[in-house]
């Protein structure tokens, strides 16, 4: 989503560019060139993807253009230093995995985890976090771990070796799409670990629902945002509201497909900053109001869960939600909890 530079008056338009990457490095630096020399556009916000965005980020940053709230939680977008204008927005991936490490070692230190994660900065974050959080303890608990390309059809053979391997525990830091190949292959196989998959693919209407209701039952993720199809939130004035939104712009949305949230939650941050920028609505002064947020509560996130940053640490979000899916929806396993800040 881009915007056009708006005119410097109160009740402003901003013009919304909308261009398909197609989720392709190579493309999404054709396209964002585009947008940068041909249609000027002020600022890029919420661009997806973690390849995409490692693609255009040091053109961005070397135009001065602004890339705010991106889509990825991959550490090296947290470099204010080397990249001042790239402005990342999701809960850091190595953090992430740091988290999920803390509740296998409260179940049982003595566990033995597989870990599956694709080949990118993505996964290797989330492993290189899961490590850490595990401490002294990662060599002798992880016990088969492998990685698999995007492009590739199917994981089932990774399953049949995490499997022989021994592990009581899986974890899948990958997508949706290989997340539901995972659980349907380990209750094919009448392997009952305890499974972990990664917040990216932690959504009910593209991983549970495709994997199979039932193969899927107890397994963990992390969330940071409602989900608008769970009838426990069905009268939160946040819910309803996106739920007329939905209605009315995606009228084919299903509620249980969480990629609309970002973009909607997202919507609302560069609307919170646009306004804070005031009539001095330019680049510099967006990205300072787009680094010095605190205590924002963007409309669909969780009780508990919040948006500060600051211009020497870009991370956004702080807290996560550990959940359990328990058929029907995405159950919460205590209070939010604190990332680790891993340096």
């Amino acid at each position: 989503m881009l915007c056009r530079k708006p005119k410097l008056a109160a009740g402003r338009k901003v013009t919304l560019i909308s261009l398909d990457n197609a989720l392709s490095p190579p493309e999404a630096l054709e396209q964002t060139r585009k947008l940068v020399e041909s249609e000027e556009v002020f600022a890029i916000v919420g661009s997806p993807g973690t390849p995409t965005n490692v693609a255009i980020q040091k053109y961005l940053n070397s135009k001065g253009v602004p890339n705010l709230f991106l889509t990825s939680g991959a550490e090296r977008f947290n470099d204010p230093k080397t990249f001042p204008w790239i402005v990342p927005f999701y809960p850091i991936y190595a953090a992430q995995g740091a988290l999920f490490a803390k509740h296998i070692l409260l179940e049982r230190s003595s566990l033995k985890i597989a870990v599956q994660y694709e080949n990118d900065d993505l996964g290797r974050d989330y492993v290189k976090g899961l490590k850490q959080g595990l401490g002294d303890k990662a060599s002798s608990m992880i016990v088969k771990e492998l990685s698999h390309e995007l492009s590739d059809p199917t994981i089932d053979a990774q399953i049949v070796d995490f499997k022989a391997s021994g592990a009581d525990v899986l974890i899948q830091f990958t997508q949706s799409k290989f997340a539901a190949q995972g659980i349907r292959a380990a209750a094919g196989l009448d392997w009952h670990p305890m499974h972990i998959v990664a917040s990216n693919a932690g959504s009910i209407g593209t991983t549970f629902i495709p994997a199979g209701i039932e193969a899927s039952k107890c397994v963990i993720t992390a969330i940071w945002e409602r989900n608008p199809a769970d009838p426990t939130q069905a009268d939160h004035p946040a819910v309803k509201d996106f739920k007329a939104f939905a209605t009315k712009y995606m009228p084919n949305l299903d509620l249980n497909n969480a990629a609309a949230l970002p973009g909607y939650n997202n919507a609302y941050m560069i609307e919170q900053v646009l306004k804070r920028c005031g009539n001095e609505l330019v680049r510099d002064n967006l990205l300072k109001q787009s680094t010095t947020l605190s205590g924002i509560v963007p409309p669909m996130f969780i009780d508990g869960i919040q948006v500060s940053n600051s211009p020497t640490d870009y991370r956004a979000i702080h807290h996560l939600q550990l959940t359990q899916f328990d058929g029907s929806t995405l159950a919460p396993t205590g209070s939010p909890e604190l990332l680790d800040n891993l340096g």
